[in-house]
């Protein structure tokens, strides 16, 4: 990935397709749809013009589903992406798909759409071949017509149709176009999204107005737990128009102006009760470990760890911090109550999901409430978009108006739900022939609650709102077990049942902390014995696609076997690292170069090679797109960001105390993917995240003899590190 392009040539390479559209306004008296999964017409609508509407559950967070769903769609219906119109996340007209989270946007949303229409081809093939007294094996279905496939009259899907739909269910064996027959799917097409988002017209939710809307500001406690004792409504008297809003202890302004509720909420005099109950970030590593715990388990076991390991040295450990998913605009969103319904603008990746909280907040029934997606800032797990839906709602009913409310980034760092702490230790064994012989890793995670909906929302529990309690993690305990062979293992947690902040989902959830130590481990052991590491995984690896992506990845490098690590006087150094994500999906394996500046401490990244199978692709430019992303944030992650907290609440609130990567310090990325056409496909937004910080790890390892087991790598660790003993 190279940063040398000029305005008019990055300008020029997104002039493409374009799908115009308006912000929607819908109402709860839009004409009944059927929104049931197992039917068609819950999926598809043809107009009689022939052209096509998909109604998607999942939503296009800038991952590319908005370019990829139209092509697997299209493809079963013998279309051009330009006939296809897409609804997404729009909870009164698209079907409940989950929550667009787990990389689960085209391997399952786009699947069951593509099953769909595959449905539906084989429906208008029928019909066509009774009015064409044909067999249907004879006809196919192409540019919007069913046509004998040696010629002759045709017959157009809307004329089929039309209005009235298929009344059908889904046939989850309706058979899909082999790949040799793909005129679509596999093609870089342009995603839609991205002229309008270059030349800054692409309207977002912080964009949407109603008529009447008022803004809206929430105003929170100064520490975690605090309660409101007693405010100063005088105090905002001089800012015309302005009406405080208070439910127990939810505390917010409203005004025409969103200036005027900027102000208020800033001047407001308000007086809370003392609260300290968090343990500072620097003792969340003691605290992980302290207990108590809610279980302990063993989640693999495999011959006996513990005697072979008895003679090996002791456990080494690994920590990842709590992080916030930082988001470059904070969050936002409008709600409109009244009348006995409610339609909420949000940028939720999880609108269905989140249906019956925004029910249970109102007072209404679930069928009274609509959620409507609107792109908002990335965040790839949850970040405050929906608290920000939440606090919009609430407002709301009790203005008995629209109301907008944005968040400031000061609400968004302290407030948003983080990425929760994760702490490993791990020992292990290696012959000198380079082979595992004995592992062991011990975790010690928050446990998420079993079957809690969503995440608890602040504006509910301020307001003395009931909603369900608990913690929202992810699956934060997977891979972490070698991918490779090894005869005595076993790997274990001890579950906590509390965070240190209100926790919830991030990118890659657990698995990137997991993979770090794994993959930084397995290059300690093969240190150990002066084994090549890349050398070392190829004789562990018994699955021909994870050796096909580590050998990609180390061509791309042009990676020569010798130990490690390599000091060298102008501090260079290598790096691998794999996963297979999940052990069940997308395989990946990065290689990364780097430099180390002993005497500052800083990593200079210089090349990512980055090999990717993640089955049928799509959609390569919008993949790669992906792909590039995971590895920006998760260096991000790695490099510079960790949440800072005292007794009270978050100190670090702007992007000085919390920063990202900035643009100075992006490499060159490239990126080769293993196409599998026959195979089905997999997720792209997860998986590339997950070796990156083991990678880098071992890059710096190699390098300068340094092992940095804990993130993020800020010169000053690094420094430390340096340090002889």
């Amino acid at each position: 990935m190279s940063l040398d392009l000029s305005r008019r040539a990055f300008l020029g390479s997104c002039a493409a397709l374009t799908v115009a559209f308006a912000l929607p306004r819908p109402s709860l008296a839009a004409p009944a749809k059927t929104v049931d999964p197992a039917e068609v017409d819950g999926f598809l609508a043809i107009g009689a013009d022939g052209r096509v509407t998909v109604h998607c559950g999942k939503v296009d967070l800038g991952q590319g589903l908005r370019i990829a769903i139209r092509q697997m769609a299209a493809e079963e219906l013998g279309l051009g992406v330009e006939s296809i119109a897409l609804i997404e996340g729009d909870t009164m007209l698209t079907p409940d798909q989950g929550p667009t989270a787990g990389s689960t946007g085209v391997p399952k949303g786009g699947v069951q759409i593509r099953q769909a229409a595959a449905t539906a081809r084989q429906a208008l093939i029928r019909l066509a071949a009774a009015r064409l007294e044909m067999a249907p094996e004879d006809l196919d279905l192409r540019d919007g017509m069913v046509a004998p496939r040696d010629g002759g009259r045709s017959i157009g899907m809307g004329d089929l149709v039309g209005e009235r739909g298929f009344e059908l269910k889904l046939d989850p064996k309706a058979p899909l176009r082999k790949p040799a027959e793909y005129r679509v799917v596999g093609r870089p097409l342009p995603r839609p999204d991205l002229p309008a988002k270059v030349c800054g017209t692409h309207a977002y939710v912080h964009d949407f107005k109603l008529p009447g809307m008022l803004h809206g500001r929430v105003i929170r406690p100064p520490s975690v737990g605090a309660r409101l004792l007693k405010v100063d409504e005088a105090s905002v008297k001089g800012i015309k128009g302005v009406r405080v809003v208070r439910i127990k202890d939810f505390l917010a302004v409203v005004a025409e102006r969103e200036w005027d509720a900027v102000r208020a909420a800033r001047l407001l005099k308000a007086q809370w009760s003392d609260s300290a109950p968090l343990m500072g970030n620097g003792a969340v590593r003691d605290w992980l470990k302290a207990g108590p715990f809610t279980a302990e388990e063993v989640l693999k076991a495999k011959g006996d760890a513990a005697a072979r390991l008895a003679d090996s040295p002791a456990a080494v450990e690994y920590y990842w911090p709590v992080q916030s998913h930082a988001s470059l605009g904070p969050s936002c969103a409008v709600a409109q109550v009244g009348g006995g319904a409610a339609t909420i603008w949000t940028a939720s990746q999880a609108t269905h999901k989140f249906r019956p909280a925004f029910a249970a907040l109102l007072g209404l029934p679930v069928d009274k409430v609509r959620l409507v997606y609107l792109d908002g800032s990335g965040c790839y797990g949850m970040n405050g978009h929906d608290d920000a839906s939440a606090d919009a709602a609430l407002l709301s009913k009790a203005v008995g108006k629209p109301v907008r409310v944005a968040w400031s980034r000061e609400d968004e760092l302290a407030w948003d739900p983080k990425g929760p702490p994760q702490l490993l230790a791990l020992r292990g064994s290696m012959n000198e022939a380079g082979v595992l012989t004995g592992w062991s890793t011990e975790m010690w995670l928050p446990k998420a609650t079993a079957s809690l909906p969503n995440v608890p929302l602040l504006a509910p529990e301020a307001a003395g709102i009931d909603q369900p309690q608990g913690l929202v993690t992810g699956l934060i305990s997977q891979n972490g077990d070698p991918p490779y062979a090894v005869p005595d293992l076993e790997v274990k947690v001890h579950w906590l049942a509390d965070a240190p902040l209100r926790p919830s989902n991030i990118r890659a959830p657990g698995k990137i902390a997991n993979t770090f130590a794994v993959e930084s481990f397995f290059d300690e052991l093969c240190a150990g014995v002066g084994m090549d590491p890349l050398v070392a995984r190829l004789i562990g690896l018994r699955d021909l696609r994870g050796v096909t992506v580590l050998s990609k990845a180390a061509s791309m490098l042009a990676w020569a076997p010798r130990p490690i690590p390599n000091p060298k006087a102008d501090g260079t150094g290598r790096g691998i690292a794999y996963v297979h994500y999940k052990h069940s999906e997308t395989y990946v394996a990065i290689a990364m170069e780097v430099s180390v500046d002993r005497e500052s401490g800083r990593i200079h990244i210089h090349r990512v090679a980055c090999a990717h199978d993640c089955g049928l692709v799509i959609n390569p430019d919008a993949l790669k797109m992906q792909i590039e992303g995971c590895i920006l944030q998760t260096l991000s992650r790695t490099l510079v960001e960790e949440v800072t907290f005292d007794a009270s609440r978050v100190t670090s609130t702007d992007q000085s105390t919390y920063p990202i990567l900035t643009f100075a310090a992006v490499p060159d990325i490239a990126i080769e993917l293993i196409e599998r056409p026959d195979l089905p496909p997999m997720g792209g937004g997860e998986a590339a995240a997950t070796p990156v910080p083991a990678a880098l790890a071992n890059a710096v390892f190699d390098a300068v003899g340094v092992r940095l087991r804990t993130v993020p790598f800020t010169p000053q660790r690094v420094r430390e590190a340096s340090r002889p003993l």
